[in-house]
């Protein structure tokens, strides 16, 4: 069996929580064909526990302590390195050794997660072995859209942040067989941002397993009788999901509770940032912080909500709430890179007041809620196996350099 070197910035693991999913789903088809070398960062202490649990598909694993405060500070080298402060952020001295060592004993093939991994590899180590980069997101469209929403001195970090970062994301793209992201929207954009890489830039989506996420389930009801919840799940530590929480809670929910007082805004999501807690103290929202299975809260809610006003392409929220058969009301953004499904006519608005009105049309009709569900759901397993999606990744691993695989070529043509 083939080595493979596998580097992501978070520990991939467990496999049903955010920014981990893609990351676990790829690691676990990866394994199927690959003896897999994993080296990630873990940034809470609660993750360490999983190690054992990722030995199932892993021969070996390097997983080094990642402390947000003192990373942060770190990162400040990078204003007089002139480099993006994300590097800084996750350099280690013991995961370049670790890298280099399994780089010179001579792994087949290495896959990239996150642009700032890409760090440890140098021109030759490219050279030398058939790299695949998946950037998941543009990041540094990420800090522009920032940018955007802040003064200064904030709005000029950022700003340069989008700049550097985009000057590192082209540099590594530049190097690798093939640069991966996750919709066609995502891909399109990178596209326009480095055409010197378009040929080898792709579009692989998400997936879902929807036999996990099933409305078929026997939930227990975290609701109180007679409530009707509106649900809001994700790591409330990222900002744009506290940016969309406190934007809905504070100019959308007060105007549906105006209209149907029995309605009720619940955020689940670990690391709850101080203004989302604060955020409890409105009438009728709810703040549950970290809990062991979202698929209650999701089962027993009458929608979910996706207020997300910063946005990077397809949203896992979305699709697992889709998978529940939950209906979901969304900004234009968070719908970013979403199939259109026939017979799936999403509630979207940015507007507070058009939102509150869609929110409250739909809680007040159940067979809307239900024909939306059914469709959502029907929508996610016809287009977002993870299985299909992860057989392009691995046909980019097995082509030649810059050669595009017939089946990422058929998904570039139908995406």
């Amino acid at each position: 069996m083939e080595s493979l070197l596998y580097l992501t910035h978070r520990i991939p693991f467990p496999p049903n929580k955010g920014d981990k999913i893609r990351s676990f789903n790829l690691l676990k088809h990866l394994a199927a064909r690959y003896s897999v070398r994993l080296g990630c960062f873990i940034d809470d202490p609660a993750d360490w526990r999983h190690l054992e649990a990722l030995g199932e598909w892993c021969e070996e694993i390097v997983a080094r302590p990642l402390k947000p405060t003192t990373a942060r500070l770190a990162s400040l080298r990078g204003l007089w390195s002139g480099e993006a402060l994300t590097l800084p952020y996750y350099r280690d001295a013991e995961m370049a050794r670790w890298v280099r060592r399994c780089l010179d004993e001579g792994v087949d093939r290495v896959v990239v997660f996150s642009s700032a991994m890409a760090q440890y590899l140098t021109q030759d180590d490219h050279a030398a072995h058939h790299v695949v980069l998946d950037f998941v997101d543009v990041d540094s469209d990420k800090w522009r859209q920032y940018a955007e929403g802040r003064g200064f001195p904030m709005s000029w970090l950022y700003r340069r942040e989008a700049r550097r970062l985009l000057a590192f994301e082209r540099e590594a793209a530049a190097h690798a067989a093939a640069s991966v992201f996750v919709s066609e929207e995502e891909a399109a954009l990178f596209r326009r941002l480095a055409p010197e890489v378009a040929q080898r830039t792709h579009a692989i989506d998400n997936g879902v397993d929807v036999e996990y996420f099933s409305p078929g389930g026997d939930y227990r009801n975290p609701y109180g009788p007679g409530e009707r919840h509106l649900v809001f799940t994700g790591a409330m530590d990222y900002w744009a999901n506290v940016d969309a929480v406190c934007w809905f809670a504070e100019h959308v929910f007060p105007l549906v509770r105006a209209r149907m007082p029995e309605a009720r805004f619940t955020i689940v999501g670990a690391r709850p940032a101080p203004q989302v807690l604060r955020l409890a103290q409105n009438p009728g929202v709810r703040v549950t912080g970290a809990v062991h299975d979202v698929r209650p809260y999701q089962a027993h809610a009458a929608a979910a909500v996706a207020p997300l006003r910063i946005a990077r392409g397809v949203q896992n929220k979305v699709l697992e709430a889709m998978a529940m058969a939950l209906p979901v009301v969304a900004t234009p953004q968070a719908l970013d890179g979403l199939r259109a499904c026939p017979g799936l006519a999403w509630r979207v608005s940015e507007d507070p007041a058009e939102m509150a009105g869609m929110t409250v049309d739909l809680l007040s009709n159940p067979q809307e809620r239900a024909r939306l569900g059914e469709e959502g759901r029907r929508c996610v397993c016809t287009h977002y196996s993870w299985s299909e999606h992860m057989d392009r990744f691995v046909a980019l691993l097995e082509a030649p350099y810059g050669e595009t695989p017939p089946i990422a070529e058929a998904a570039r043509r139908t995406g």
